[in-house]
């Protein structure tokens, strides 16, 4: 069975350490986890691993946030992947820093990455695994935050929960979404 994880961030050396890239950072610690590497691809850097007789495409896409839906969709169809099977790796400003949340499905809550997704694939019927990046920014001062660095003490917190999330990944790949945000969801 092939599964579709698409880890969403900004490319480029200015965006690597911004709370916007958690996704990439989450596609980092399972790529190193199952011993792959990536490559750059189309739209997307890639990386196909192997957990438990599933097959991962794990993607990076490369057209910016707010562009993410057209690498989902490419690598969908290009690796024929049923929505079932996508779960798509997200920051959320309504979770506390470093609080993972699987979901079935939503609405964008205001992400430019999901909207362009859901308006893409024509749904907003696939599976998200949110991490929590807080919202400790004054009014109006949304995009300074999302696209600003990490403060040393949210890396604390931050840097144990990429462990979690991968086991999230991989439990959703292996007993499915429900059971997985059974598990994990109270956590």
């Amino acid at each position: 069975m092939k599964y579709l994880i698409a880890c969403l961030g900004n490319i480029g050396k200015e965006y690597e350490t911004t709370r916007h890239n958690i996704g990439f950072w989450v596609a980092d610690q399972l790529c190193d986890d199952l011993g792959g590497s990536f490559t750059t691809g189309r739209l997307a850097q890639t990386t196909l691993l192997k957990y438990k007789g599933r097959s991962l495409v794990v993607i990076k896409p490369t057209t910016f946030m707010n562009l993410s839906g057209k690498a989902i969709q490419y690598w969908m169809q290009h690796e024929q992947i049923p929505i079932e099977r996508l779960l798509v790796v997200v920051d959320d400003i309504a979770l506390p820093t470093a609080l993972l949340r699987m979901k079935k499905k939503g609405g964008d809550a205001g992400h430019n990455g999901l909207n362009h997704i859901i308006q893409t694939l024509g749904t907003s019927e696939f599976a998200r695994l949110r991490f929590g990046i807080g919202d400790d920014f004054p009014t109006g001062r949304q995009v300074d935050f999302v696209l600003g660095n990490w403060k040393p003490s949210e890396l604390d917190l931050v840097k144990p929960k990429l462990s979690q999330a991968v086991e999230m990944i991989q439990s959703f790949t292996t007993i499915g979404i429900e059971r997985t945000m059974t598990m994990f969801n109270n956590k």
